[in-house]
């Protein structure tokens, strides 16, 4: 038997389909049903990798008592967090004030109104770790409904109130300025983990975009900047967070050292990082980062792809009721999925698998010795390690594809795709890998034809239906990687559908004070309409738009745009420095206002070899300050401003270098062209 759930295009949503709970979906039907019967909601929320929420699922949502009293007595409706990120931000802010933390699984009670007046994140069937009872809250809430219904509405009202006020914003600056990029370095410099890498305690998030932020930094130079952010990319690809025979990068890891990962992959996190190693790769010129960022979108491609295209959203922490165990190893597996003796002693010295096991009796892959002490201990060249240790990987890798696989996540978001394409194009281009530049290629054709409908983005999509009104992230991340894919891709039509994008954008979210909301004008309408600014595990939805202002205005010589993505600039620029963890896309988005940026224009048939030495010069090395334009001589009417009046000299392919719109004189030569770039 079934409940309403079982209609649901939500991985996470189908997960509670067969529940003795009397699930809704979010939407009139069931608020309806609440405001009629005068019944308050209990409303939950999580998401498909979600391990606390499988473990809350099976102690109290398959238990028929525990579903009989919330039938009884609530409205209870279900909300995937990664498809109605609105919903979630709103009532997170209501937990985190009511409990003093959030997470998920969210369980919040609401009135029939949507105000929240009692909520926290994962309930036990039976008290413990100072936690009540899942059921004891159901009753005891439902009584005081009964009982005690005006002092609930009061506290509902103080709550909503308080909701209200959090949106706010800081305060404005008069204008943009260096100084506070100077003082977000600072910050992040202080509280850097110097012993373990990273910032924070357990549980340990890597912070990919304040990695980022110091690697901008790093490519004008600053030393200082690059040598946090190389520890902090070594700390974590050490193995643990990072999945060393399979590549890709856990959620988050429950201890300071990295090692022990909470086991769920998601797509945004392993776009965000694979960027930050191919950065610093470019930087340093060190070949274990190329090989991480390789490592991680092979893994993607393999396991997070579907068939035409687009990237899956999550795998799953849980496979066979067990955290990590898909993960996880015993000597003996590995010494029978190695068929060289002589390799399996190597993996098992690389990984540390004689020593104590790490995991509950097992092993988690971690680098224990490094390429010249394995070098030194099996009698080989330490240049030779990294192919040895990918050639048994491949081993070990077939032998875990035989066990039980962790759950997919299978939906299809906007956003998170934009982030990995993104990815997937700036290592083809800067790599001359055409593989990954194809990849991006379908991924953008995919989002294109599948998530765009009558103009408009939608933010979901799964087994040919794209559902639910697109976020305010979902159209900058995808402005940003059309962007970025037009410069790996020289055709017209990225450009053009960026756009067009730009122009809903523009029109559907933007708010006062110079701040866009995050869902559209024509949205349904819901407690608040929401605008968060702050980054999180992601961009937030203003980071990501001002940034995607910012290229565009650089494209176009568009003042409007620029001063829109500067207002908003302005106004965060100083909580951001004071608290950069939480603002580093903003970071980002300010290092590209205040610091030099370049248009570069490359004029020339594409097809000639000799516009490809002036490509590869100018993708040599990372210049997040460029936005460049390449075009055949005819030029393209849907194309950006930027293209306008160049053409080639002396017959042959050429490069301007353009500051503002102003242009030097233009060049042929690819050396010439750098001289000028670094002048």
């Amino acid at each position: 038997m079934t409940n309403r759930l079982a209609n649901s295009s939500s991985p996470y949503l189908l997960q509670h389909k067969e529940n003795p709970v009397d699930w809704y979906p979010w939407g009139e039907e069931a608020l309806e049903k609440s405001r009629q019967e005068n019944k308050p909601i209990f409303l939950s929320i999580g998401y498909a990798a979600c391990h606390w929420c499988h473990v809350m699922a099976h102690e109290s949502f398959e238990d028929p008592d525990t579903a009989g009293i919330m039938n009884e007595h609530f409205v209870n409706i279900k909300v995937d967090r990664e498809e109605r990120p609105d919903i979630d931000n709103i009532y997170m802010t209501a937990v985190v004030a009511m409990a003093g933390q959030g997470g998920w699984p969210m369980s919040v009670f609401l009135t029939p109104g949507q105000k929240p007046f009692y909520g926290g994140t994962y309930f036990p069937p039976v008290s413990r770790y100072n936690m009540p009872a899942f059921k004891d809250v159901l009753l005891s809430v439902a009584k005081t409904w009964q009982d005690d219904n005006e002092k609930i509405l009061d506290s509902s009202n103080k709550i909503s109130e308080y909701i209200r006020q959090n949106q706010s914003l800081p305060d404005s600056s008069t204008e943009l300025n260096l100084d506070y990029l100077e003082q977000a370095f600072s910050a992040l410099s202080r509280s850097y983990d110097w012993q373990f890498g990273g910032w924070g305690s357990a549980p340990k998030f890597p912070q990919s975009m304040a990695i980022e932020f110091l690697l901008r930094r790093a490519a004008r130079g600053d030393e200082k900047s690059l040598q946090i952010a190389e520890h902090a990319l070594d700390a974590m690809a050490q193995g643990g967070l990072y999945d060393l025979v399979g590549g890709g990068f856990a959620r988050y890891s429950t201890d300071n050292e990295w090692l022990v990962p909470h086991f769920e992959k998601m797509l945004y996190d392993n776009a965000l990082l694979a960027r930050a190693y191919l950065h610093a790769y470019l930087i340093t010129g060190k070949e274990h980062y190329r090989q991480v960022c390789k490592q991680t979108l092979d893994f993607v491609m393999r396991e997070m792809t579907h068939p035409d295209g687009g990237f899956y959203s999550s795998l799953d922490a849980d496979s066979e009721g067990q955290e990590g165990k898909f993960y996880v190893w015993t000597e003996a597996e590995i010494r029978d999925a190695v068929a060289d003796p002589g390799d399996a002693q190597f993996v098992i010295a690389a990984y540390g698998i004689a020593d104590p096991p790490n995991f509950e009796g097992k092993y988690i892959t971690r680098r224990m010795m490094d390429d010249e002490q394995l070098a030194e201990k099996f009698s080989m060249s330490a240049q030779d390690v990294p192919a040895r240790l990918e050639r048994v990987n491949v081993e070990l890798l077939a032998a875990r594809e035989r066990r039980i696989r962790p759950g997919t996540d299978d939906k299809i978001l906007v956003a998170w795709n934009a982030w990995m394409c993104v990815a997937f194009s700036e290592f083809g281009r800067y790599l001359g890998d055409n593989t990954y530049t194809e990849m991006a290629t379908r991924n953008l054709n995919f989002l294109l034809s599948n998530s765009v409908v009558d103009g408009h983005l939608r933010r979901s999509w799964r087994d040919g239906s794209a559902t639910n009104s697109a976020f305010l992230d979902d159209y900058a991340s995808l402005i940003l990687a059309l962007l970025t894919h037009y410069q790996t891709d020289p055709d017209q039509l990225w450009f053009q559908e960026a756009q067009n994008l730009s122009a809903v954008m523009l029109e559907q979210f933007s708010g006062p004070e110079g701040v866009f909301y995050d869902t559209p004008a024509q949205h349904e309408s819901l407690l608040i309409r929401p605008r968060d600014i702050q980054d999180n595990a992601t961009p937030s939805g203003n980071s990501l738009a001002a940034y995607a202002l910012l290229q565009l205005a650089a494209y176009q010589g568009d003042t409007g745009m620029r001063m829109t993505a500067e207002t908003m600039l302005v106004r965060l620029q100083l909580i951001a420095s004071q608290h950069p963890t939480a603002f580093s896309y903003w970071l980002c988005a300010l290092d590209f206002a205040l610091n030099d940026t370049h248009e570069i224009v490359i004029i020339g048939d594409l097809d000639d070899m000799r516009i490809k030495p002036l490509v590869s010069a100018l993708w040599r090395s990372y210049r997040p300050g460029v936005v460049a334009a390449i075009s055949p001589p005819a030029l393209d009417a849907h194309g950006p401003a930027l293209l306008q009046q160049r053409e080639m000299i002396n017959d042959a392919p050429t490069a301007y270098v353009c500051q503002g719109f102003v242009c030097q004189y233009p060049v042929n030569d690819e050396q010439e062209m750098l001289d000028l770039l670094d002048g």
